[in-house]
């Protein structure tokens, strides 16, 4: 049973953007891995910027500056 986890940051991604990516992730383990999309599970994690760090910094902080 294939288990993908996409986190993304937390700034606004719709259900069907979200849709979007479990379904494409789950086309992408049937076309090249053969998997059975049935028993394939992807869950997506939304994390606060807040949460999230890139060079020693916060994205919060990083958006602020540019």
């Amino acid at each position: 049973m294939p288990y993908v986890n996409i986190k993304i940051t937390k700034e606004g991604a719709t259900p069907e953007q979200k849709a979007q990516l479990i379904q494409g992730a789950t086309q992408l383990l049937i076309d090249v891995l053969g998997k059975n999309p049935r028993t394939t599970v992807v869950v997506i994690d939304e994390v606060a910027t807040d949460n999230w760090g890139i060079g020693g910094e916060t994205v919060t902080s990083l958006r602020k500056r540019a």
